[in-house]
């Protein structure tokens, strides 16, 4: 009987890890199911380019994974019992008033790789009227939006992180005409080094955008955001990147999880309560270096889509277990099409002096999307394609224990 993989969601983490999979194991001895919800592949860190009107290269699901094994199906998740080891699907194209007609789809190892989405803080009048851009209907919303402005208009992006400043940058280049501004909570590039930072500065002062430092916004009117000092920033569209909230189906399930819905897992990505469910990707509360949980981005979870898939591998066919810690090397920032910034950091992601700038800089960021594109494409990284067989429990319990050993 083959051993059943359910994959959820094929965004950076879970595409790498199910084409990880197919090529660490035999065919005829697993299973290996991807589910999501859309029919292509999302390359979520060039939303803020598709917002502005650029348009991206479409990537078929079905063609990256034609020939691997990995059955893919299109569809919905509105549930997940991990007691009965079973996942509820819908199709993902029935309508609001069409039979949701669930299936219930069977798994033996479960890779969680459902994500997050936006965050509105709960912030008064932001889900009524901010724009997000962690998603590609928010971004084509938005860039719906911003076709109808007229030159002069305000546009305010909320969040000064690297998703705010991105979308700042590379709206103040495509159109010059409007007035953009960057609400931050607190200073412009607090966590950048002083070089990274000047630059930073530079760049947002060249293209025109008005920056509010220490300012913590309260309410998203139609045309207006206030702040906590009474203060009132004009704004036709504002824009929402404050951060990222989890997909809230792990917190309805026994799966134990952070206040903030994460599914707790340990070194190896594998849940702490059950331990056929791995995690991977922004719903994973994982610890890296310094005792300091990851962060939410494809920087983290890309390796630890990586670990997961060959701990998974390796506990199937009573292999050795790979130590790898996941660690930070650099924050790669565009800043428009022709400036960029990236930030060398310390393995628990704190920055350094070193930072590379300017155009060099925003061809080596244009070069990380395009190889994290690749990497989905091509999961083992040019590593040996090897499949294993996968071996019997007693087997892989006398693994197990010479692993602990």
């Amino acid at each position: 009987m083959q051993h059943r993989i359910i994959v959820l969601g094929a965004g950076y983490t879970g595409a790498i890890a199910a084409g990880r999979l197919a090529r660490r194991l035999h065919r005829d001895e697993v299973a290996i199911t991807l589910v999501n919800a859309e029919p292509d592949f999302v390359e979520r860190v060039r939303m803020h380019q598709l917002a502005v009107g650029q348009d991206l290269t479409p990537r078929p699901l079905s063609e990256m994974f034609e020939g691997t094994g990995v059955e893919l199906r299109i569809a919905k998740v509105t549930g997940v019992d991990v007691d009965r080891k079973t996942v509820a699907v819908v199709p993902a194209n029935a309508g609001p008033g069409e039979p949701a007609g669930t299936e219930q789809l069977p798994y033996d190892t479960l890779v969680y790789a459902l994500g997050s989405g936006w965050n509105d803080q709960g912030v008064t009048g932001t889900a009524e009227h901010a724009h997000e851009i962690a998603s590609r209907p928010g971004a084509l919303r938005l860039r719906e939006r911003l076709a109808a402005l007229e030159a002069g208009q305000f546009v305010a992006v909320v969040g000064a992180g690297l998703t705010g400043v991105e979308a700042a940058t590379e709206l103040a280049e495509s159109r010059p005409d409007l007035a953009v501004a960057l609400v931050a909570r607190g200073g412009l590039g607090d966590r950048l080094s002083d070089k990274g930072r000047a630059h930073l500065r530079k760049v947002v002062g060249n293209l025109g955008i008005t920056v509010h430092e220490n300012a913590a916004v309260t309410g998203v009117e139609a045309d207006r955001i206030t702040t906590a000092d009474g203060g009132a920033i004009p704004a036709a569209v504002t824009v929402w990147t404050t951060g990222f909230a989890v997909h809230p189906i792990a917190r309805a399930t026994t799966l134990e999880t952070t206040g903030t819905g994460q599914i707790v897992v340990d070194g190896t990505m594998r849940s702490h309560s059950h331990p056929e469910v791995y995690v991977v990707g922004d719903a994973a509360m994982a610890m890296g270096p310094g005792d300091k949980p990851l962060r939410m981005s494809c920087a983290s979870g890309t390796p630890a889509a990586w670990l997961a898939a060959d701990t998974i591998a390796a506990r199937l066919t009573g292999g050795k277990l790979r130590k790898s810690a996941v660690r930070y090397y650099n924050q790669c920032v565009s800043l428009g099409r022709k400036e960029g910034l990236i930030q060398y950091v310390t393995a628990d992601d704190r920055a350094v002096d070193a930072a590379l700038t300017g155009r060099l800089a925003a061809v080596y960021k244009e070069l990380v999307c395009k190889g994290a594109v690749w990497g989905v494409a091509n999961p083992t990284l040019g590593l040996p394609g090897r499949r294993r067989h996968v071996v019997g429990e007693a087997d892989r319990a006398g693994a197990a224990a010479e692993a602990v050993a």
